[in-house]
């Protein structure tokens, strides 16, 4: 029997490592014989390239550019200077920040918690929330938006009559500068985050029951299993919804529209809001195409250092 020395490799073996290593020169040959499941995504691509891909190059061009209908004049980083000398735009940067500060973390810690009191119940219970709590996910934001209007109304809203009952002073919730915008913070977070429940569900059906049998034999409590390997087997999905919900939160736009138009004076303006006036009412299109390319420098910076503390390298 031959013996094959401490390190080498079987010439099988050795084979199979040159042809991995090998690099693929037969890419479209491959593409050739997949062609039907191309055929399948090239209507999707169409669309993606027409509406997503084409429009973003568009603004990041029209960024450098006074837009006029005949004939538009380039005018370079102009666009870019004004908007961080613009008063509006570092308020409504603010007024973003707060709202993405002080929601994000909350609605994502209270999906967790949901989630986690969801988990232990039955099936037929666990398909009952579920549904509960996805609900508001599939309703429209205007509807949802206009209910909130009218919770908030000064003279007949449900807060201000709660309010009456305790004797407490009836409060002008979107009239005015203090409040308004907490007005708006309170609501989102008070809308269950349906996505992140039923994603947490999902996650924690994955782990496997011998990692709490093996804390409960060492004398674990239900909390100290729950933070020590629920949580931390959790990261990745948490990361993701982290990273989506402040992408929404730096996008929130319909509840301003519908709600407060971004004011009183501009205590509830946010990016996305500012940037749709100053397109399609001031009709300043390279400037409001330079904001949205800020603005998505911004989404950017926030995703990267998120993605850094939040992932999960095991």
């Amino acid at each position: 029997m031959t013996q094959i020395p401490m390190g080498a490799v079987p010439k099988k073996d050795n084979e199979k490592l040159k042809v991995l290593k090998k690099p693929n020169k037969n890419v479209f040959l491959q593409m050739k014989k997949n062609y039907s499941a191309y055929l399948f995504l090239l209507p999707k691509l169409i669309l993606f390239v027409l509406f997503v891909a084409i429009p973003v190059i568009w603004a990041f061009v029209l960024s450098f550019q006074e837009y006029k209908i005949f004939g538009s004049e380039f005018v370079g980083l102009d666009n870019y200077i004004k908007v961080f000398q613009s008063e509006a735009f570092l308020v409504a940067l603010k007024n973003t920040l707060l709202f993405t500060v002080v929601t994000v973390p909350f609605s994502v810690l209270s999906a967790l918690v949901i989630a986690s009191m969801i988990f232990v119940l039955g099936k037929v219970s666990q398909s009952f929330f579920r549904s509960a709590f996805y609900l508001p996910t599939v309703t429209s934001m205007v509807i949802i938006a206009m209910v909130w209007r009218w919770m908030y109304n000064y003279e007949f809203g449900l807060f201000n009559y709660i309010l009456g009952w305790f004797g407490i002073e009836q409060i002008n919730w979107l009239g005015q500068s203090s409040s308004a915008l907490w007005a708006l913070i309170i609501m989102q977070c008070l809308i269950p985050f349906g996505v992140g429940i039923i994603m947490y569900l999902a996650s924690m059906g994955s782990i496997s029951h011998s990692l709490y049998e093996a804390a409960r034999m060492d004398g674990a409590s239900s909390f100290k299993q729950w933070l020590h390997i629920t949580i931390p087997l959790l990261k990745p999905t948490t990361l993701y919804l982290v990273l989506l919900s402040t992408i929404g939160s730096f996008q929130v736009f319909t509840q301003i529209i519908m709600m407060t138009g971004g004011g009183p004076g501009n205590a509830t303006e946010t990016l996305v809001h500012l940037i749709y006036k100053t397109g399609f009412r001031d009709f300043e299109f390279g400037l409001a195409a330079a904001q949205s390319v800020v603005l998505f420098v911004i989404i950017l910076i926030f995703s990267i250092i998120q993605f850094r503390v939040l992932r999960h390298d095991e």
